[in-house]
């Protein structure tokens, strides 16, 4: 599978900085645009000068694959490029910024389906539940995806079953 299919069929993906640019559909520099990944409807311009080179401060306001809503993130931003081409920021983010320049000044971390991406560079120590959170969905996603081949297994072979996902492990029964 291509990323782009992966990402569309549920797997989680969390991308910082160039990881947010490679998901959009275009980074355009000194009068070209080079494609990217398409996977997130963004566009994106390299400047001559940096954008915002600091500490971020967010606040997670609204649902999203990894981190609950009310978690303070700390990190920072460095990046020569801006966003241009988009469509409402403020309904696909998820970051409130209380410090730093995401998209805009006011909004950082676009989320769709089990993607999330933005500017800021987390701080493993300034946001400790980072790793567990990012280890626990992609557990999550592995054990649907074990339940969804037994199930389609078991229908193909004729047989009756069922799939229980129960906190952090798998019973199959």
């Amino acid at each position: 599978l291509s990323l782009r299919e992966a990402a569309e069929n549920g797997l989680p993906v969390y991308a910082e900085c160039g990881g947010l640019i490679y998901l959009g559909i275009s980074l355009h520099n000194n009068g070209r645009d080079f494609p990217m990944a398409g996977i997130l409807p963004l566009r994106f311009e390299m400047e001559k000068k940096p954008q915002w080179h600091g500490y971020t401060d967010l606040e997670v306001d609204r649902e999203n694959p990894f981190f609950p809503v009310g978690t303070s993130l700390r990190g920072h931003e460095f990046h020569y490029c801006r966003p241009t081409g988009y469509d409402d920021i403020d309904a696909n983010t998820v970051f409130r910024i209380r410090r730093g320049l995401g998209f805009e000044g006011r909004r950082d971390g676009y989320c769709r389906k089990n993607i999330l991406a933005a500017f800021t560079h987390l701080h493993s120590l300034g946001t400790p539940e980072w790793a567990k959170n990012m280890v626990a969905r992609a557990t999550r996603y592995k054990m649907e995806k074990s339940a969804a081949i037994g199930r389609d297994s078991i229908q193909s072979h004729g047989k009756i079953g069922e799939g229980v996902i129960n906190d952090s492990k798998l019973i199959y029964i």
